[in-house]
């Protein structure tokens, strides 16, 4: 039998204000392609505060200057990326990387702040987030593309691009059929850029005072792409998210590997009632929610007191189906587990609210699973005009 190759070495840096979707599915997407990523900070420290939430990085950039790496991917962020922009490391990096013909490649407002003012992207075919496309026309030949490749160059538009974005750098790094066992895996949506459905049956309204008070427990083995888009979304939309960790500690090491950090433990969180509690995914995770006997016990209490509660991907198969929190509702969940639901009729729709449940499928329906809850709160308006500004809906 042929030995495998060895993993590609991808280098992804991350500074305070980074656009904390776009690094984490970034990094989770290629770390699920078998990419050895190494997630490294040009801040003085370990510890970021990324736009809504933070992330550990791995090393500092300092400590990457002798590497050598197969891909350097940038996230955005404005100010993220103009802090991306301001480290020298980082630079003499990519323009290595490219001059040595290797991948290379930015998302957001990187593409026009820091390739193009590094001077990296002259004469090719390069896309960004609307708002930086006339900055990138001075440095690159600007494309509405929602992912660019032109030679080496790898580029895309927002948040709501970064998956498709990721997937693209997985075939760069390991083809096509690669590429596709991942998206596959993800629950990944074909119609990229259109307005996305969402199945309401027994509609109620939700209404919260003022802001929703939300609470996203989060625990070791949490699939961070769903944690981050479901706090970092309805952080923009000005609700206020209470992250709550199910462990002893607030540091948590995700499913991928990404390292994330709670507010605050699931103890001090539970004196408090919220408008809703909602359950990301991950098999690691599912099983430390569904022992939570303090979890599960505000989950009978929110249900019962007739307030929102959700879970996407593995959540709602093994933590509410076990603990009778789906009886006489429609749910879907992560299709190697939504055998479990004991009323499967809905599975294959990628979001269902039914009253005050809302449940999703998996990674590639979290961003439709965020919004569903923003528009539930919000409306369909302002669902949709975040949509807009994060490139996942068409600007």
């Amino acid at each position: 039998m042929a030995s495998a190759s060895p993993a590609k070495k991808v280098l992804v840096p991350i500074a305070n204000a980074t656009e904390r979707i776009e690094a984490v599915t970034i990094i989770d997407v290629l770390r699920r392609a078998g990419a050895d990523v190494t997630v490294a900070s040009v801040e003085k420290q370990l510890r970021v505060e990324a736009c809504n939430g933070v992330i550990i990085s791995d090393v500092l950039i300092f400590d990457c200057s002798k590497s050598v790496f197969d891909l350097i991917a940038l996230p955005g962020g404005v100010l993220g990326a103009a802090n991306l922009k301001n480290n020298e490391v980082l630079e003499s990096l990519v323009k290595k990387q490219a001059a040595d013909g290797k991948l290379y490649a930015a998302i957001c407002a990187s593409p026009a702040m820091a390739f193009g003012t590094w001077g990296v992207l002259k004469g090719l075919k390069a896309t960004g987030h609307p708002l930086f496309m006339e900055q990138l026309a001075s440095s690159a030949i600007a494309v509405e593309s929602r992912v660019q490749v032109d030679g080496k160059a790898v580029t895309s538009r927002g948040p709501g691009t970064a998956m498709e974005f990721a997937v693209a750098l997985v075939e760069q790094l390991y083809g096509k059929e690669k590429a596709d066992e991942v998206s596959d895996f993800l629950v990944m949506r074909s119609n990229h850029g259109d307005e996305y459905i969402i199945t309401e049956l027994n509609p109620v309204e939700w209404t919260p005072n003022d802001s929703p008070k939300i609470l996203v427990p989060i625990a070791n083995g949490t699939e961070e792409m769903e944690a981050v888009m479901i706090i970092d979304i309805l952080r923009r939309a000005k609700a206020n998210v209470v992250v709550a960790s199910v462990e002893d500690q607030l540091e948590i090491v995700a499913s991928c590997k990404v390292k994330l950090e709670a507010d605050v433990l699931l103890d001090e969180a539970a004196n408090l009632s919220y408008d809703l509690i909602v359950l990301p995914g991950g098999l690691g995770s599912a099983p430390t929610f569904a022992k939570s006997e303090k979890l599960v016990n505000m989950l009978k209490k929110q249900r019962d007191s007739q307030r929102p509660y959700g879970a996407i991907c593995a959540s709602p198969a093994l933590v509410l189906e076990p603990h009778g929190l789906l009886k006489g509702k429609k749910a879907t969940a992560f299709p190697p587990v939504s055998d479990k639901l004991s009323d499967t009729s809905e599975i294959e729709r990628r979001v269902v609210i039914d009253g005050n449940l809302i449940t999703s499928k998996g990674a590639g329906t979290s961003m439709e699973f965020a919004l569903g809850i923003v528009e539930k709160f919000f409306g369909r308006k302002e669902a949709i005009e975040s949509a807009k500004i994060m490139v996942f809906v068409h600007p």
